[in-house]
């Protein structure tokens, strides 16, 4: 069984690999999300069960959450050799210094286990094979006994890396074998273990091919397979007013409140209730960077919902974005106060009638288009 990197490297990180901080997205608006909540440029990286997904453009790198969201749409749904993208890895961007590649294998003519390194990562292995053999290092661990560190770092020292790396980099390479022998794998690989700046040495990627036979010991592997997190409640529409609400009831009837005033919903999208300061940033995110949004209309009706953490989310969201983008608040309920207040420091403008709201919002849409 072939595992996705994403799960590879959860388990990776259980055997002490370290990895670089990364979550799973199935939607544009769960990679927006991740982005958000992470703070720092992070790679975009299809999840498929092939090589090949670079060359294919299936990892990308965003600077900002806007980023993020355009670079996810044209990733999800296309087609790597093949294979659908389905769902994506959101990693922090590492700042490489060098890359490295380990793998452990079974040598079918050998009968035993083969461990292949280079100084040389992030490359077709094949290919370097024909072009600078001299450059991939093989060593045949026996199988019947302990594979042990002081090995790990001699490999190391063949690969050629310099002497402060050799105690890491062999490391590595010892739990990477640990890994291939407890969970009975065909193939355990990292392409390419990197060293970073800011992180030491990381495995960036990583391939994890399982025995089927041997999945009746392994029940935890399989389940996690089935981990999905849960998507926001967004859709797009074919006006230019983004519509936000704190509940699908208050969104729909915002929608209405638009439609009644001649305007046109860009978006359905529902915060929920009980939403934070991060989760209005994030849905704001959404909407400042779906190209047709002219004006967003933001409708706020707080319960569990403390207008204070939507005021602090929309004044982030703005001072963030790249685009100038108006927004009109409805804004009313728990700590309105205190909401409103933080509104008028930013001169951010709100409203507590929902029908002066979306009136506004329409108005504004129209002279923009005038």
């Amino acid at each position: 069984m072939k595992f996705f990197e994403n799960v590879a490297k959860r388990i990776f990180k259980k055997e002490g690999i370290k990895i670089l901080e990364g979550h799973v997205a199935y939607s544009p608006e769960e990679a927006v999300s991740i982005s958000s909540e992470m703070g720092v440029p992070v790679a975009i990286k299809a999840q498929v069960l092939i090589g090949g997904r670079g060359k294919a453009g299936g990892v990308k790198f965003a600077d900002n959450p806007g980023e993020t969201f355009k670079i996810a749409e044209e990733i999800l749904g296309m087609e790597i050799r093949g294979e659908k993208v389905k769902h994506l890895l959101i990693e922090k961007k590492a700042k490489i210094v060098n890359e490295f590649f380990v793998s452990v294998s079974i040598d079918r003519a050998a009968k035993r286990p083969v461990i292949i390194a280079s100084k040389e990562g992030g490359v077709e292995i094949e290919n370097l094979a024909k072009v600078s053999p001299e450059k991939i290092i093989k060593y045949y661990p026996n199988p019947l006994l302990d594979f042990l560190p002081y090995e790990a770092r001699e490999l190391a020292r063949r690969m050629g890396v310099s002497s402060e790396l050799i105690s890491p980099v062999g490391d590595v390479i010892w739990k990477l074998y640990n890994v291939f022998d407890k969970y009975d794998a065909e193939t355990a690989e990292i392409n390419p273990l990197v060293l970073t700046e800011d992180e030491g040495i990381v495995a960036a990627d990583a391939k994890l091919v399982v025995e089927d036979d041997s999945l009746y010991r392994h029940e935890d592997l399989v389940d996690m397979l089935h981990y999905k997190k849960k998507a926001v409640d967004f859709v797009k529409l074919e006006g230019d007013i983004a519509v936000i609400g704190n509940g699908a009831g208050l969104t729909l009837t915002g929608m209405d409140m638009i439609k009644l005033n001649h305007g046109e919903p860009a978006t359905f999208l529902d915060i929920g209730g009980g939403a934070s300061e991060n989760t209005i940033m994030q849905a704001l995110n959404i909407v400042f960077n779906y190209d047709p949004v002219k004006v967003v209309f933001l409708n706020v009706l707080g319960g569990i919902t403390k207008a204070d953490d939507v005021a602090r989310g929309v004044v982030k969201a703005l001072e963030n974005s790249k685009r100038d983008i108006k927004i009109v608040i409805r804004l009313t309920g728990t700590n309105e106060e205190e909401g409103q207040r933080i509104l008028e420091e930013a001169g951010i403008p709100y409203e507590i009638s929902m029908e002066k709201a979306a009136k506004k919002a329409v108005e504004l849409c129209n002279s923009l288009k005038a």
